[in-house]
């Protein structure tokens, strides 16, 4: 077990980037897979991608990708999530994930076995 914490969520404007941190307060990530999902209201929680441990291969969300970049630096037990060109669309809740192996269903929550709270980003004129 790893856990989460999220940080760097707030409120922006449309074209604005953000960045995302999310660190794990115990443990170490090293051998975690590692996703970012996001949460608007009303909304299923929806992949924004995943970055394996190890050689850090990326996986995004066809609609976000190009838009969104993951990293992680596991000497500092942290994994970032690069959010440009921000949009009213992009408000949510972001969460960060951990699991043991990429699963072949990555995109899918029920896949990842641990979780943040969540870092709120709203994105308004």
């Amino acid at each position: 077990q790893v856990q989460l914490v999220e940080s760097g969520g707030r409120l922006v404007q449309p074209g604005e980037s953000l960045k995302l941190s999310c660190v794990a307060s115990s443990g170490s990530i090293s051998t975690y897979a590692m996703g970012w999902f996001r949460q608007a209201p009303g909304k299923e929680r929806e992949f924004i991608g995943a970055i394996t441990s190890g050689s850090g291969n990326t996986y995004y969300s066809e609609s976000l990708k190009g838009r969104f970049t993951i990293s992680r630096n596991d000497a500092e037990r942290t994994v970032y999530l690069q959010m440009n060109s921000l949009k009213p669309v992009d408000t949510a809740l972001y969460y960060c994930a951990a699991a043991q192996g990429l699963a072949p269903l990555y995109s899918s929550a029920y896949e990842w076995d641990n979780w943040g709270q969540g870092t709120q980003v709203t994105v308004t004129p």
